[in-house]
């Protein structure tokens, strides 16, 4: 398989190099959030569309910066850019499920500083990906959250409702 493929980038970021099991980036809303499946399945949407806006997004600011000459803005950009991402999910929460809204509590905007999803635009612009494989990354790494934290919470709530000796 060619390492540049779409296909080897997402089953990369999804299995090889989780960003949780592997890199072990992002793990405050694996443990905070993973008490329950449904909780976690929500959190690893909403965190998989904004690693998705923020590196689609990512990949254009990096064309401006490095257009201009001015690489030495990428991190800050790139920090204001995650936040607004995840301002957007917010709004777009509280207005269609209020009740996802209010389960997911303090922990929707600790995505703002989950820095797997940093990590996922600073790795794609460092690797020089264009923007299929930045596309191709970006649902690899949030499937791979995904992932991680609903084993997670699955096994977490078959230990609680178990009968330990």
């Amino acid at each position: 398989m060619n390492p540049e493929s779409l296909s080897y980038i997402f089953l990369s970021a999804f299995l090889i190099n989780n960003f949780v099991l592997a890199m072990f980036l992002g793990l405050c809303p694996f443990v905070g959030v993973s008490a329950k499946r449904d909780t976690a399945f929500n959190m690893s949407l909403a965190t998989t569309f904004v690693m998705f806006v923020s590196s689609t997004s990512a990949y254009g600011i990096n064309l401006v910066l490095t257009a201009f000459d001015l690489e030495f803005l990428r991190l800050i950009s790139y920090i204001a850019l995650i936040a607004s991402s995840v301002q957007l999910v917010e709004m777009v929460l509280k207005k269609f499920s209020p009740a996802l809204f209010r389960a997911l509590g303090i922990f929707l905007p600790l995505i703002t500083t989950n820095c797997a999803i940093l990590g996922v635009a600073l790795f794609q612009t460092s690797r020089e990906y264009d923007f299929l494989q930045s596309v191709s990354f970006s649902l690899g790494a949030g499937a791979g959250f995904g992932l991680a934290i609903v084993l997670m919470a699955g096994l977490r709530e078959k230990l609680e409702l178990s009968n330990l000796p």
